[in-house]
């Protein structure tokens, strides 16, 4: 895969999926939760979705502290 040895593989997969987590917690924790709005929950998701770490980073810090409490 890609050039690398099998054995090396063991440590590059985890370096290639760590950036993915964010955004992955990000989308589920969007779905479960309301927003102000329902734009706004778009928002968040196509940040999430379309500009991958950023987005899910952006959200982990700042978007999670804006879902509606109940």
């Amino acid at each position: 895969m890609f050039g690398i040895p099998a054995d090396k593989l063991v440590y590059v997969l985890p370096l290639l999926i760590l950036p993915i987590l964010p955004n992955l917690w990000a989308i589920n924790h969007i779905f479960k939760n309301n927003f102000n709005s329902y734009q706004e929950k778009m928002i968040w998701l196509g940040l999430a979705v379309f500009v991958p770490v950023i987005g899910g980073l952006a959200y982990v810090f700042v978007g999670r502290k804006r879902i509606k409490k109940c």
